[in-house]
């Protein structure tokens, strides 16, 4: 997809979920299109119809920061949002794509570090939410943490998640929109496209979500689950980015001392099985664990 038209369908997205009334203009009932028109957009913006038209077409790829700047502001986009704009508009170079597309492994001393945490759910994240490892504790919480499920696919595809998050409908839309903040612009890596694709067949919801094109990189909040064994858990969630590590996010869950949710995080890690050292599985493992060239066979 050229460039241009990345940009122009985020702007055009973003234009149609503000309503007049958002951004302080008279509104009507006789509008035949959803949220602002482009003439209001650039009126905000304060640039010129023709300009804003050429952007959103696609026809002019290189728009100022001052330009920029200024549509955030006419959007309303929060720093998230507005970081990823300017990344469309300034895509990262195809060398450095390459780069990133390479396998995705966890380093020994980080898997020994998760391996040692007894109490802690932890596991290392690939750029595309596979769990590249993950300890004991992560895998007692849910089997759909173990290293080689795609935990993106998982929260769509497996009627076990819904029952495992409380708060599914907004796990999901957090998910795909923190997706969207790790990939960027950089939307056309093939094993991308084909999760992409494939719930976006799969799932109403998912298409639902990623159409709406939000972006928001929150590394830190309260995961609401429901375990098979232990009950209901309140747990706090942080994602550390790995130094060294492109696109790698450490992620742990732990309970306020004292609560309830940590007095059964306690019981679950007595449940837990510990799996031999070093257990980590590469980003192509499927969901099931078999090699995709297993799967094909």
């Amino acid at each position: 997809m050229p460039m241009g038209s990345k940009l122009g369908d985020y702007l055009r997205v973003r234009r149609e979920r503000l309503r007049p009334e958002d951004v302080g203009l008279p509104g009507s009932d006789r509008r035949r299109v959803p949220g602002l028109r482009r003439e209001e957009v650039a009126l905000l913006a304060g640039i010129s119809v023709e300009y804003y038209l050429r952007l959103e077409q696609g026809r002019d790829q290189h728009p100022s920061d001052q330009v920029l700047e200024s549509i955030a502001r006419a959007l309303q986009l929060d720093a998230d949002a507005e970081i990823y704009l300017r990344e469309l508009a300034r895509p990262v170079r195809p060398a450095r794509r390459r780069a990133v597309a390479r396998a995705e492994q966890v380093s020994g001393s980080v898997q020994s570090l998760i391996d040692d945490w007894a109490t802690t759910p932890a596991l290392v994240h690939g750029r595309y939410m596979t769990t590249l490892a993950a300890n004991a504790m992560a895998i007692a919480l849910s089997p759909f943490f173990a290293p080689g499920v795609n935990t993106m696919r998982a929260a769509f595809l497996e009627p076990e998640m819904r029952e495992f998050y409380r708060d599914w409908e907004g796990m999901t839309a957090k998910s795909v929109s923190y997706l969207r903040s790790v990939i960027g612009a950089a939307d056309d890596d093939p094993r991308l496209i084909e999760l992409v694709g494939e719930l976006s067949l799969r799932s109403d919801r998912f298409r639902m979500l990623w159409a709406r094109h939000d972006v928001r990189h929150q590394t830190s909040g309260v995961s609401r689950l429901l375990h098979p064994q232990v009950g209901a858990l309140d747990l706090r969630y942080e994602k550390l980015a790995i130094p060294g590590a492109a696109g790698q996010m450490l992620v742990t869950y732990h309970a306020e001392p004292g609560s309830l949710s940590h007095e059964k995080l306690r019981l679950l890690g007595s449940l837990a099985v510990r799996p031999e050292p070093g257990t980590a599985v590469p980003a192509e493992v499927s969901l099931t664990g078999e090699s995709r060239s297993t799967r094909d066979e």
